[in-house]
C-alpha cells in the first residue's frame, strides 16, 4: 500500500529538507557555511547583480546576517573544499562532487568531436597553448592571459577567442575553477586545484547518476523523478533508472500526493514537521523556487523573472524576489541595492492572491535585515505593487 503524503505536509517536507525548519544561529561561521552548502548541494551562480549576487541569498535565507567574505573564502579558494562546474547550472559544488559529473564532461567533449562546425575542431591550436600556458604560470582569469585573441568581438557575450577556449576545456574537465576575483572565475589544470583523490576518482556513469539523485533526493525531501532530474539537469530515462535503483535500496519510497500528477517519491530520511516557522527574501535560483513548475505544484504560486521583458511590459518587477512566509510563498519583492546612496530602494512589492496586505508585519523585518545586512542605511519604498502601501507604513513604524 501506496501512503499519502497531504500537499501541506509535502509543502513542510520540501523546506524543511532546503534548511528551513531550523532555527537560524546566533552567529554564523564556517560551520554553518559549510554544514549549509552540504545540505543543499550547491549553490547557482549568476552575475546580476541588482540586489545581490544569487549564490549569495540562500545563505542568507537560512542562516540570516553572515560575512560574505566568510563564504566566499570557502568557495573561492583556489584549494579548498569547493569547485565551479555545470551542475543544475554554472554552480559551486563540493569537491567531491565534481567526479560525479565526469559523464557530462564527456558527453560535452563528444558533443563537440561530433560536430565539424563546433569551434573545438578550428582552434584545437588555441587549446593546446592555454592547457600550456596554464601549466607554466599556474591559475589565471581570462582578462589576464596575454594573446593577441584575447578581444572581445562584441557587447555583453562577445567572448573572445581565449575565453571560448578556456569556456569549452571547462566543460570538458580539462580546466577547473580556481576560485574568483570580482566575480571574474580563474581558471587552472586540474591537478593545481583539486586533491589527486578527487582527480583520480572514477565512478561509473550508472553509480554516479544514482549518487546525484540520491543528493537531489535528500535536497528535496520529497519529490517526483522530473523535480530530482532537474537538479542536477539529469536526463529523465537516466533519472527514472536511478530512482527505481535508489527505491529497491529502501532509500526513496513511493508516496502519493493529492493534486499531483506524477509519481512522488520520499526520502526516507526527511523531516516531517508539523509546522514551519520561518521568513525569507528568495533567490530566484534558489532550490525553492528555481524549478517553476515545482514552485507552482508546492506552493500554487505562478513564477517568471522578468530581467528580460521590456521594462512596459512587465508586471511584477526586473528582479522580483520570491517572499517565504513559514510554510507558503505570499508575494514577491523587487529590491535594488544603491550602494552609492546607501539606500536599498523596494521597486515593487506584491502580496499573492488570497494573501492580505497585512503580512506586511512579517515582511517589513525581512526587508530591514536585507538592508542591514548590506550595509545600507535606509530604506524607500516605490508605489507600485499591492503590497508596496502597506509596507511602507509599516516600515515607517520603526
Amino acid at each position: 500500500m501506496v501512503d499519502t503524503v497531504s500537499a501541506a505536509s509535502a509543502r513542510r517536507i520540501a523546506l524543511a529538507a532546503q534548511g528551513f525548519a531550523r532555527p537560524r544561529p546566533a552567529t554564523v561561521g564556517t560551520r554553518q557555511l559549510n554544514a549549509l552548502i552540504e545540505r543543499v548541494g550547491l549553490l547557482q551562480l549568476d552575475s546580476v547583480n541588482v540586489f545581490e549576487r544569487s549564490h549569495y541569498l540562500p545563505v542568507f535565507a537560512r542562516l540570516g546576517h553572515y560575512d560574505k567574505a566568510s563564504l566566499d573564502a570557502l568557495t573561492f579558494a583556489r584549494r579548498g573544499r569547493y569547485v565551479e562546474y555545470w551542475a543544475h547550472e554554472a554552480a559551486v559544488i563540493p569537491v567531491e562532487t565534481w567526479p560525479l559529473l565526469r559523464w557530462r564532461m564527456e558527453a560535452y567533449r563528444q558533443k563537440h568531436a561530433g560536430d565539424l562546425g563546433a569551434w573545438a575542431h578550428g582552434n584545437r591550436s588555441m587549446i593546446d597553448w592555454l592547457k600550456a600556458e596554464l601549466a607554466e604560470k599556474g591559475p589565471m582569469p581570462a582578462s589576464a592571459i596575454e594573446h593577441d585573441a584575447n578581444k572581445r568581438s562584441g557587447p555583453w557575450w562577445g567572448w573572445s577567442d581565449v575565453k571560448i577556449g578556456l569556456e569549452v576545456l571547462f566543460r570538458w574537465g580539462e580546466l577547473v575553477s580556481a576560485g574568483r576575483t570580482r566575480f571574474e572565475r580563474s581558471y587552472a589544470l586540474p591537478e593545481q586545484v583539486l586533491p589527486d583523490a578527487v582527480i583520480h576518482s572514477h565512478v561509473s556513469r550508472d553509480d554516479a547518476q544514482r549518487e546525484l539523485v540520491r543528493h537531489a533526493a535528500e535536497a528535496h525531501g520529497i519529490g517526483t523523478a522530473g523535480d530530482f532530474a532537474d537538479y542536477f539537469r539529469m536526463g529523465r530515462a537516466d533519472t527514472l533508472a536511478a530512482v527505481h535503483a535508489l527505491a529497491e535500496e529502501g532509500v526513496l519510497l513511493p508516496v502519493t500526493v493529492p493534486g499531483w500528477k506524477q509519481q512522488a517519491w520520499l526520502h526516507r530520511d526527511a523531516q516531517k514537521p508539523r509546522r514551519i516557522e520561518t521568513g525569507a527574501l528568495l533567490s530566484p535560483f534558489d532550490p525553492v523556487v528555481w524549478d517553476r513548475k515545482r514552485a507552482e505544484r508546492l506552493f500554487d504560486f505562478h513564477y517568471r523573472i522578468e530581467i528580460y521583458t521590456p521594462a512596459p511590459k512587465r508586471v511584477f518587477g526586473y528582479y522580483s524576489l520570491p517572499i517565504l512566509i513559514d510554510d507558503s510563498v505570499v508575494g514577491r519583492i523587487d529590491l535594488k541595492n544603491d550602494r552609492k546612496a546607501g539606500v536599498l530602494r523596494v521597486q515593487s512589492a506584491w502580496h499573492e492572491a488570497g494573501v492580505g496586505p497585512e503580512i506586511a508585519e512579517r515582511v517589513a523585518p525581512l526587508v530591514r535585515s536585507a538592508a542591514a545586512w548590506q550595509g545600507l542605511d535606509d530604506i524607500t519604498v516605490n508605489d507600485w505593487g499591492t503590497l508596496a502601501a502597506p509596507l511602507a507604513a509599516e516600515l515607517a513604524r520603526a
